[in-house]
C-alpha cells in the first residue's frame, strides 16, 4: 500500500520550537520513525513536507494521479483556515487521516477549529509524534 504523509507549516522545526507543546524529538525523529513503520508493515509511505500552501494543494492533487491509498495530514497552521487545502483533500476519494502531536482542544481558541478535519475520516490530536503511527494504522485498516 501505498501512503502519503503530509507536514505543513513548522512540522520541520521539530525540537526546536515549543518544546513544551512538541517534545523534544526532531524532524529527522519523526522521519526515522515514520521509515521504520514502512519497513516493518511492508507498506510504502512517503513523507512529504512544506510551508507553502500551494505546494501542500499540489501534492495532494499529485496523490490523485501517482497510485496513493491513503493520507495523513498534519496541516500545522493551515487546518484553521485554508480552505483551499481542505477542497483539496475533499477531492480526494483514499481514507484520510488529520494528525495533530499536541491537543488542539486544550489550546488557544483558534486552534480548535479545523476546517480540514470534516473532509478526513479521523482526526488524531495530542497524541505526541505517536499520533503518527496510529494515524497510519488507521488508513492501513481501512484499506483491508
Amino acid at each position: 500500500m501505498k501512503i502519503l504523509v503530509i507536514n505543513g507549516p513548522n512540522i520541520n522545526f521539530l525540537g526546536i520550537r515549543e518544546k513544551s507543546v512538541y517534545g523534544n524529538e526532531d524532524y529527522d525523529y519523526l522521519l526515522n520513525m515514520i521509515a521504520t513503520k514502512a519497513e516493518e508493515s511492508g507498506n510504502e509511505i512517503e513523507v512529504f513536507q512544506s510551508n507553502h500552501e500551494g505546494a501542500i494543494i499540489d501534492r495532494i492533487q499529485d496523490s490523485y494521479f501517482d497510485g496513493t491509498e491513503g493520507i495523513v495530514i498534519n496541516p500545522g497552521a493551515y487546518t484553521h483556515y485554508s480552505y483551499a487545502i481542505r477542497d483539496a483533500l475533499a477531492s480526494i476519494t483514499v481514507p484520510k487521516v488529520e494528525i495533530h502531536i499536541s491537543d488542539i482542544t486544550k489550546r488557544e481558541d483558534f486552534r480548535k477549529i479545523s476546517v480540514t478535519a470534516p473532509v478526513c475520516d479521523r482526526q488524531i490530536y495530542g497524541k505526541g509524534l505517536k499520533g503518527y503511527i496510529e494515524a497510519i494504522d488507521f488508513v492501513l485498516d481501512k484499506k483491508k
